[in-house]
């Protein structure tokens, strides 16, 4: 989504409104996949402080990714907020790391919305609260029955962890 904010760079508390959608790429992140079925939607605007353009909008859509227990698909609802601060030109001078430098007088704001999807998603997403995963040792859902292993089996990595906790009984 293509920005044209020549009308506003010279003008003290000019604004732009955004109100459309932007298409995401699928992202991999923290060990998972999110997938974008769905255009984001951005509403908010663009205004000039008279030192930079000040970028506020709300995201809202439906990502795609796996439950972090049983590993099957599900779709999450997403919101989260962009506050950027933009500078234009690429002038060489040094900018804080906070700062988004553009040059021209169009922003492309794709790559902000995805930076500010990848700032506020969380790590680990489940189909629901309760979930019971994958057995450990034959790999079925456990969310459709008991797949008939036996769950008394210590792990080897562990057996010397109960040894010690049978000593200190």
């Amino acid at each position: 989504m293509t920005i044209d904010v020549s009308a506003i760079l010279k003008e003290l508390g000019g604004k732009v409104t955004l109100n459309g959608t932007v298409c995401l790429n699928d992202i991999g992140f923290l060990g998972g996949t999110y997938s974008f079925k769905e255009p984001v939607n951005v509403l908010g605007d663009i205004s000039n402080n008279g030192k930079s353009l000040i970028l506020r909008a709300k995201c809202t859509g439906t990502m795609l990714t796996q439950c972090a227990r049983c590993m099957k698909e599900i779709t999450v609802p997403i919101a989260f907020k962009l506050d950027e601060n933009l500078v234009q030109g690429d002038d060489g001078n040094s900018y804080d790391e906070d700062v988004i430098v553009f040059d021209g007088t169009a922003i492309e704001i794709d790559g902000i919305v995805a930076d500010g999807f990848l700032m506020n998603v969380g790590g680990k997403y489940l189909c629901r609260e309760d979930c019971r995963g994958l057995c450990p040792h034959c790999g079925a859902d456990l969310n459709e029955g008991e797949c008939g292993c036996d769950s008394d089996t210590i792990d080897p990595r562990w057996a010397a962890l109960v040894d010690i906790m049978k000593n200190n009984e």
